[in-house]
């Protein structure tokens, strides 16, 4: 027998001695397994099928990759569906997001806006820019005008990434746009980009309290002379969870986070579910007057729209003050918005939509007389330019979406916001994970996205007769009704006259 033969011969032996020795492992670990499930007490179906009942779980993890990539049709997905996230993604790579033989929405729901194409659409040459809009004129130091149409809404460093953080700042600066810190303060990684900041204060004051946890003119003092810093926002609610404050969870508490919030290490950050300082529509017009005196820049604040009277509230002190105590915007955060850790029964059930929500308060505002004085923001799943179209007709004087620029970013959806897991580094502290997110590559996407939309918008607002998005109106509109057939926008949402006597949440609803 040659050599060759001889340690062909010796190759084939070891390999059956370590395939029968693997054989053995596995079978003693399959013996382990078994003894194990049927011996543990909390899950029943381990129990019963010991070993074959453990892929129960791990099919219903992969349940929803699957029914994603190929069982759901395209309109089919929540909370976004497909055709929304491939025009974001188009959008984003700034390729071809023209679509053929037909649309695949349903072009009868309920409930859905079709737009009124004008006989006369406004030709190339009568194409104008976004008009600026002034928030604080009249009010502070130091007033912010911007011609923004879309924003990136509240996203805490903390919740996402630093690489997510620095992919959004520099994009948001090519593209225009302002940034929202979220609760979680101001890091380094917001300012690099160069974009306009609104500064969130959340129920915790990350970044502007004291020793104390309490609201610091100091800190207030220190954040506002960043220049970028344009405006602040009063977190009063969110979408995710209105009536709870913001979790995160002590996985992504680093000892840079814990540096900027002010909190231990590595130990779970639940905010206040309200500010122990605002207690009334009193209170929070005393904390915006301090805020705007403070700072000198524009204060507004955010809440998903909950009981109306609040609204009669606020706006009778206003008068009462005078104009000039008002909040100089109001973001108004959509119900079924959110991206990190909520509870379910928050996220499901509390608040009102946006659909309900906007012209609810801007005709509040109107009835009022205050529609001027004060500028709304809004949010709440309008990554697309139609929906986008459709609120600056509704009222809206901007559009935030943080979820439409996670997709600019590359997020697939997977629904691992509140996990330390997330596959595009996003919402993820292991660097392992960040290492796919690219801030260069996806700041040039987050850029693409906006104007991507405001370049939609635009061809909607032209095929309206319109020459640019912020005159849009409601009578461009027309709702489906139950019946199926449309109704104008206009009359569905008539905006109120403004009444010496001024009317009441209820009124306003009704009209």
């Amino acid at each position: 027998m040659s050599d060759l033969q001889q340690l062909a011969q010796s190759v084939i032996q070891w390999g059956a001695l370590l395939l029968v020795f693997a054989l053995g492992i596995g079978a003693l670990i399959l013996i382990a397994i078994y003894i194990i499930d049927k011996n543990q007490t909390t899950q029943t179906i381990r129990r019963n099928y010991p070993v074959v009942g453990r892929f129960r779980y791990w099919f219903e993890h992969l349940g929803g990759f699957f029914r994603q990539y190929f069982f759901a049709m395209d309109r089919e997905e929540l909370p976004f569906n497909r055709a929304e996230r491939s025009w974001v993604y188009k959008a984003a790579k700034n390729v071809d997001t023209t679509i053929a033989f037909g649309s695949t929405r349903l072009l009868n729901q309920e409930g859905d806006a079709i737009f009124l194409n004008s006989a006369f659409p406004t030709l190339s040459a009568e194409i104008a820019e976004p008009q600026p809009v002034t928030v604080g004129e009249g009010s502070c130091r130091k007033p912010y005008t911007t011609k923004s149409i879309i924003n990136i809404s509240g996203m805490s460093y903390g919740a996402i990434s630093a690489p997510a953080i620095r992919a959004l700042s520099k994009g948001a600066g090519e593209a225009g746009v302002w940034m929202n810190t979220g609760e979680g303060g101001l890091s380094s990684y917001h300012l690099e980009g160069g974009c306009d900041i609104v500064y969130q204060i959340g129920t915790a004051k990350y970044g502007v309290r004291d020793e104390g946890g309490t609201l610091s003119n100091d800190k207030l003092r220190e954040v506002s002379e960043h220049q970028q810093v344009r405006m602040f926002e009063i977190k009063m609610s969110q979408g995710a969870k209105p009536g709870k404050g913001g979790i995160l969870p002590a996985i992504k508490v680093t000892e840079e986070i814990s540096q900027i919030r002010g909190i231990p290490v590595a130990t779970d950050s639940i905010s206040p579910n309200g500010h122990e300082d605002i207690k009334s529509v009193a209170d929070l017009l005393d904390m915006i007057d301090r805020i705007r005196e403070v700072t000198g820049k524009p204060v507004g604040f955010k809440m998903v729209i909950g009981q109306l009277e609040f609204f009669d509230d606020l706006f009778q002190e206003v008068h009462k003050r005078g104009i000039e105590s008002a909040p100089d915007f109001i973001t108004i955060d959509s119900a079924d918005g959110g991206t990190g850790a909520a509870p379910q029964p928050l996220m499901d059930y509390m608040g009102m939509p946006l659909q309900e929500s906007l012209p609810f308060v801007v005709n509040a505002l109107h009835a009022y007389g205050l529609r001027q004085r004060i500028r709304i923001i809004c949010s709440g799943k309008l990554i697309t330019p139609g929906k986008v179209a459709w609120a600056l007709a509704m009222g809206a004087d901007f559009v935030t979406s943080a979820r439409g620029f996670m997709f600019a970013l590359g997020c697939i959806q997977a629904m691992q916001c509140n996990k330390n897991t997330c596959p595009t580094g996003i919402t993820t502290h292991n660097k392992k994970l960040q290492r796919g997110l690219v801030p260069e590559d996806k700041a040039v996407r987050v850029a693409n996205f906006a104007n991507k939309i405001v370049y939609g918008v635009g061809l909607i607002a032209h095929s309206c007769g319109v020459s640019e998005p912020r005159q849009l109106q409601r009578k461009h509109i027309r709702i489906i009704e139950n019946s199926g057939r449309s109704v104008s926008l206009a009359e569905v949402h008539p905006i109120p006259e403004v009444k010496e006597q001024y009317s009441s949440a209820d009124d306003i609803q009704k009209q």
